[in-house]
């Protein structure tokens, strides 16, 4: 049987309401908003049994000030008008976000700014909660709250303006528009950016008292650590499929290929355990989980589902091998964030120069016709 579809092409206003675009923004705003409680059980679960309150306590610290600061001018410093030559958005053009309450499209075709700021804001926390389990056990709660509302506002939202807010790293920003930065949804911005804030604070801080040496210095409860890992696993859908701003054929990809990455980097953790420990541990099919999550971030909406499968599988063995580096350097990362966070969100986004797929986005990579050049 023959049958034929009449395509009709159509002008889109960016300024009119989407109704189908706004209401996955604001269901996928909500998945990455529980993503930080998630992170909470995740990192719970993997203290002693005395630290599981203010482990818990700092990531719901940052959602509380992370918050408030991205409303009052961490939004204006990362999405902002661009000042200073692109380094940073000018925090004053919209503080308090006036002036945003009602727009539509400015950001995403069809999609309130409100709905975009607030998905953005669920970014920024669960980065900021990502840091304390660097330092879990070594920072009191007040002292971290502090941290939080200094470092999203000096070094995230500057970040998030170089890569998504049209700044350095911007099509047409000082850097970009020489060597445009591909980042789907925070391999760069989020993961590496943690996982460096991390390594910087576990060198400064030093080592917890027994580190090596306590055996005593292990996770409390692994159910904890499961709960927390499947809510991060159900947030990250998303986390990554949202970044699309938009509820499309790519934003389907994106989430495909979240799951299939994730998937076989929580298999490639266990086949490292099985080889090199002699049997696979509920911990780390936990912590594979997160690697594949973290890796498959930055290349989700740019490659297709074996490149996904490759990433994640590799991304599991190499973040499962570099939590024991932390032993052989003395570095007492607490809850492996540099391992997982900084080495997954590294290779992520240096795969997308192997399996990113030709596109109006993107060029090939060097296994998809892009060559070494």
């Amino acid at each position: 049987m023959y049958s034929a579809v009449l395509a009709v092409t159509m002008d889109v206003d960016p300024q009119a309401l989407d109704p189908g675009a706004t209401a996955w923004m604001l269901a996928a705003s909500a998945l990455v908003l529980l993503m930080t409680p998630g992170l909470a059980f995740f990192y719970g679960g993997l203290v002693r049994m005395k630290s599981v309150l203010n482990i818990m306590m700092m990531s719901f610290g940052a959602m509380g000030v992370v918050a408030v600061v991205w409303a009052l001018w961490g939004y204006g410093i990362a999405f902002g008008p661009d000042s200073l030559n692109g380094f940073v958005g000018d925090p004053f053009a919209n503080f308090g976000l006036s002036g945003l309450t009602s727009s539509i499209g400015s950001k995403a075709a069809g999609l309130p700014d409100m709905v975009f700021i607030g998905f953005q804001a669920t970014f920024a926390i669960i980065t900021v909660a990502l840091i304390s389990g660097a330092v879990a056990e070594r920072v009191k709660f007040g002292a971290w709250l502090l941290f939080a509302a200094l470092w999203v506002t000096l070094v995230y939202a500057p970040i998030a303006h170089w890569v998504w807010g049209g700044g350095l790293f911007g099509s047409t920003g000082i850097i970009g528009s020489k060597i445009s930065a591909l980042d789907f949804a925070g391999g760069t911005v989020v993961h590496m950016n943690a996982g460096m804030a991390g390594l910087m604070l576990a060198v400064v801080l030093g080592k917890r008292l027994g580190f090596m040496k306590d055996p005593n210095i292990r996770p409390h409860n692994l159910p904890f650590v499961m709960l927390g890992a499947g809510l991060l696993w159900f947030g990250w859908f998303g986390f990554n499929a949202g970044s699309e701003l938009a509820a499309d054929a790519t934003a389907a990809l994106a989430w495909t290929n979240t799951l299939l990455a994730t998937s076989a980097a929580l298999l490639g953790w266990l086949l490292v355990e099985r080889f090199r420990d002699g049997h696979a541990t509920s911990l780390g099919a936990a912590s594979g989980a997160v690697a594949g999550l973290v890796a498959v971030t930055p290349a989700c909406g740019f490659v297709d589902p074996i490149g996904a499968i490759l990433i994640g599988t590799v991304a599991g063995a190499v973040c499962a091998l570099a939590v024991g580096l932390k032993f052989r350097i003395g570095l007492d990362d607490s809850l492996d964030v540099v391992a997982v966070h900084f080495v997954g969100g590294l290779w992520g986004t240096l795969s997308l120069g192997f399996f990113a797929v030709p596109s109006a986005k993107t060029e090939g990579g060097l296994f998809y016709g892009g060559g070494l050049a």
